[in-house]
């Protein structure tokens, strides 16, 4: 992890954030696949290895209020047609130490590199394991700067059971150290309120723009 990046997201993690000051801080990226922009109360990093004084350009003629401006539409357009990248949405991100013990629900690991599942994590992600259970499917990964990473998906017809909630607590088990982030798309509440219930605390809003064109 990026020495600069790394200080935000630790910091973060602990509860300790940016000086909500309206600033704007603009970094290197971690490695040749990550960049994109953190927003936390009041002060975003954008993280890239573009020219910053044409990020600042940037964030000085996108229409809207300072604090606000490197997660406006046209900044973030901006820069996914000076990079060439992709994007998806942006990102509630949370984050939760890692907890003792066994997970609660069955999980049957898969192993099978060329399963779908695992080849897109890997898209993303290095050091992929993916756990399935009963009606869900559980993924671990080193995404942004190396930090550990998880996904859930719970089958139609399994919501409302408690298992989306179950495999993001095992997440926190399954973590080899430290702690594990985890990203939910504001408008799936659903998600939003899962994660929170197994422990996960928002700190930021994400936007990561991909070398690959999200499926």
């Amino acid at each position: 992890m990026s020495d600069a990046l790394e200080r935000f997201l630790t910091a973060a993690a602990r509860g300790e954030f940016p000086p909500p000051d309206g600033g704007v801080t603009v970094i290197g990226q971690p490695a040749a696949r990550d960049a994109g922009v953190l927003a936390f109360t009041g002060h975003s990093v954008v993280f890239s290895d573009e020219d910053p004084a044409w990020i600042r350009e940037l964030l000085a003629a996108t229409p809207s209020d300072p604090p606000a401006a490197a997660m406006n539409p046209v900044f973030l357009a901006g820069m996914l047609a000076r990079t060439g990248r992709w994007m998806s949405t942006v990102d509630l991100l949370t984050v939760a130490h890692a907890l003792p013990g066994r997970p609660d629900v069955p999980l049957r690991e898969i192993e099978d590199p060329d399963h779908p599942r695992v080849r897109r994590a890997r898209v993303y992600r290095d050091g992929v394991r993916v756990w399935a259970a009963d009606g869900g499917t559980l993924i671990l990964g080193r995404g942004l700067a190396g930090r550990w990473e998880c996904a859930i998906e719970v089958d139609e017809g399994y919501g409302g059971q408690g298992l989306g909630r179950a495999l993001a607590r095992a997440a926190r088990q399954l973590v080899p150290d430290g702690r594990v982030w985890a990203q939910q798309a504001p408008g799936n509440a659903r998600s939003v309120r899962t994660f929170q219930a197994a422990g996960f605390r928002p700190v930021a809003s994400e936007a990561l723009f991909s070398l690959v064109r999200p499926s």
